[in-house]
């Protein structure tokens, strides 16, 4: 067995979004849980910032810029070069009646606002990125909420990497969340042993992607499919 850390993750940008419903400076358990992941990140030179969404005055809708669809104000086109310049991309968030919070799914809408842009090799624009999640909370729904953050982050283009999810409940409510004294939230060993596999496994797949130029720009081109290149779907050879 090797146990031979690879090296170059220093350039590495990272962003952290947390769906809490509390605006701040109040205390969010999540930020807790993103803070282990933050700190392994940091340590290994890569850049990170955090948003809690609910700080932010980010219209609702799927479009990415919704002042240009009825609202007065969106402050979501300040936010989302912090997406569009990032490698890994991590939500993070609550659990409210057995599901995300609605300001996670608000966060996932406006992604997907995005969906339909191309990046520099003309693919969909998330391609070269990687995608995890965080969940807290004190009631059941961690899978859950897991799996529609991951499903909706690989629809629209993220890289998803092996086990890119973690996440703590108490006992089911009421009862302590993560932060909470004697929740024993901090100290779970199954939470922090997944919290860093998540997190080393989002830095693996960042790095190859990176070294790799991304994702090869053949069979994912909508441009081309469009102009009529079918990358051999009417080859018999290739079906």
């Amino acid at each position: 067995m090797t146990n031979l850390k690879p090296e170059g993750y220093s350039g590495l940008k990272a962003v952290f979004f947390n769906g809490t419903l509390k605006p701040s400076p109040q205390l969010s358990n999540t930020d807790g849980l993103i803070k282990i992941s933050r700190d392994i990140m940091e340590k290994q030179g890569v850049t990170t910032r955090l948003i809690r969404t609910v700080d932010h005055d980010i219209a609702s809708g799927v479009y990415p810029d919704m002042r240009q669809h009825g609202w007065k104000t969106d402050e979501w086109p300040e936010i989302y070069p912090d997406v569009r310049d990032a490698d890994i991309v991590v939500i993070a968030g609550p659990i409210w009646l057995g599901d995300n919070s609605s300001m996670t799914k608000k966060l996932i809408e406006r992604l997907y606002a995005h969906s339909g842009e191309l990046n520099s090799k003309g693919q969909w624009a998330f391609y070269p990125k990687v995608g995890g999640c965080l969940i807290t909370g004190n009631e059941d729904g961690i899978k859950h909420c897991s799996m529609n953050v991951l499903y909706s982050l690989q629809h629209i283009g993220f890289t998803i990497p092996p086990q890119a999810d973690a996440g703590w409940i108490g006992p089911v409510g009421p009862g302590p969340s993560y932060l909470d004294e004697g929740s024993g939230g901090p100290e779970s060993d199954f939470t922090n042993r997944n919290t860093t596999f998540m997190t080393w496994n989002l830095l693996h797949m960042a790095k190859l992607l990176r070294d790799a130029g991304g994702i090869p720009a053949y069979g994912n081109l909508p441009e081309e499919w469009k102009a009529g290149t079918r990358f051999d779907f009417e080859n018999p050879e290739y079906r």
